[in-house]
């Protein structure tokens, strides 16, 4: 990495808007609140919870019990946690409750997840493109998400399209000339984990973020592959596999 990357200055600024209802126009939504600003070259972070409501992603509290629809929408269930959290593994996240949202919900309903994040960002994506005239660009979903052993979230990316969302820093000499062997830069969750921190978990009505002059690769094609391990590849392993049946070879 360059002295120029080094140094590079990255900054994120949320944007405001009015409050998004479901099975509103997502397009039509984010077009109005991005009227004047600049995207070209940038990256767009928005909140999956509105992609979800426009996506009609909502279940009735009381048509089903949230432990029953997390099993439901779970990928791999895990376990019961602490303080009534049911522990899964969703959309390629070790997540709770399957990622599913109670607050800020209008009609006292559950929040899922949009049903194809990635597909989800790449229509975004096609649909800003168009209505903005851009080139290079980028769209990442976001959720909040916490970390074992530490208290409170962080922002991670659910899905994104339109840049490269990990780097390689194999063979990429460290400070005293030994090559690195293994290690991969996660640009896509470090560029959410700066998004949600200005977007605020709260009322702050910020569903938005525009991350300016990131060093991403920007790309027509995303692969979800190249973020996204099995759980029988990550290093974490031993901790989940008592949950998780083993790949067959």
């Amino acid at each position: 990495m360059s002295k120029q990357q080094q140094h590079r200055t990255i900054s994120a600024t949320p944007i405001k808007t009015s409050i998004f209802h479901s099975g509103e126009s997502l397009l039509d939504f984010l077009v109005q609140s991005l009227h004047g600003v600049d995207l070209e070259g940038q990256v767009l972070a928005i909140t999956s919870k509105i992609v979800s409501l426009a996506e009609n992603r909502t279940v009735a509290k009381c048509t089903i019990s949230k432990k029953d629809l997390i099993k439901k929408e779970a990928d791999i269930y895990l376990t019961p946690g602490q303080y009534d959290i049911e522990l899964t593994i969703t959309k390629g996240l070790l997540i709770p409750s399957a990622g599913i949202d109670e607050s800020n919900s209008a009609n006292q309903c559950y929040i899922l997840y949009p049903e194809d994040p990635f597909a989800s960002a790449h229509l975004i994506w096609q649909g800003l493109r168009r209505a903005f005239g851009l080139k290079n660009f980028g769209v990442i979903l976001t959720d909040s998400h916490s970390m074992p052993l530490r208290r409170g979230v962080t922002g991670i990316a659910l899905a994104y399209w339109g840049f490269n969302g990990v780097e390689s820093l194999v063979d990429t000499p460290d400070l005293f000339g030994t090559k690195l062997k293994f290690t991969h830069l996660d640009v896509v969750d470090s560029l959410a984990a700066m998004a949600v921190l200005v977007m605020g978990e709260a009322n702050e009505s910020c569903p938005l973020a525009v991350v300016q002059g990131a060093k991403v690769t920007f790309s027509e094609v995303t692969d979800a592959n190249e973020l996204i391990l099995s759980p029988q590849k990550d290093l974490y392993y031993p901790l989940l596999q008592k949950f998780i049946e083993p790949t067959k070879e």
